[in-house]
């Protein structure tokens, strides 16, 4: 059972749950069970059946798909208030998980069963405009994925991914190379030829950018 202070952060967080009446919403919470996960933790991992539908209170997740030789291709972020559309693929199309779900940052979560998630799905149409509108922009953001991997080169992703995060970027050359697909020494090489460019400035797990309108006109070519 979840405690009040995790219930109201959770009605804080998934707006839409306010509108199912205050009895039946307390008997699907009272199936849910919460979990603390440390960052690095596997939620989820390809070929597992699902177990349930994870509302985040806070932190992050990642989800990713891994190839063979090793290499991950960042698919999408989950944060708090969002939800992963893989999992509800997964609940709706009964389904194992294609991709692996790792906690970036120490997350709180609430964990509904597959019948609760349904119950929802089926009688309250705040929670179901919620999942398919995710679904919609989701599949907008793996269309553009899909896009930049196939027609972009990899240095004009990089630089759109370095102006897209909080300057200076606290993050490590591997961490980038996870997000693109791509391999560290080639995502260094990249970087150390957009520093001599004037473009960025590298440090230690840090990257500050110096030229943001030159990486974005780089980005476009």
């Amino acid at each position: 059972m979840l405690n009040s202070t995790t219930q109201a952060r959770l009605l804080e967080n998934y707006p839409m749950l306010r509108d199912v009446p205050t009895t039946e919403l307390a008997s699907l919470l009272n199936q849910a069970h919460n979990m603390q996960l440390p960052a690095g933790t596997i939620v989820f991992d390809e070929n597992q059946p699902c177990q349930g539908f994870p509302l985040i209170v806070s932190g992050c997740i990642r989800v990713i798909k891994t190839a063979a030789n090793g290499r991950e291709l960042q698919l999408y972020r989950v944060a708090s208030g969002e939800s992963c559309i893989l999992t509800s693929s997964c609940l709706l199309g009964h389904t194992p998980y294609h991709a692996r779900g790792i906690v970036e940052t120490d997350a709180d979560m609430v964990i509904l069963p597959a019948s609760a998630f349904r119950a929802l799905l089926e009688a309250y149409p705040p929670f179901r405009d919620y999942i398919f509108g995710l679904f919609s922009e989701r599949l907008t953001d793996l269309m553009q994925l899909v896009t930049a991997v196939a027609f972009q080169k990899l240095d004009q992703r990089l630089a759109t991914l370095l102006i897209a995060k909080p300057n200076p970027i606290h993050i490590t050359h591997q961490a980038l190379a996870d997000e693109l697909g791509s391999v560290r020494e080639i995502v260094s090489r990249l970087l150390k030829n957009f520093a001599e460019q004037g473009w960025v400035k590298l440090g230690r797990e840090q990257i500050e950018v110096i030229d943001s309108e030159a990486l974005r006109n780089f980005s476009k070519l």
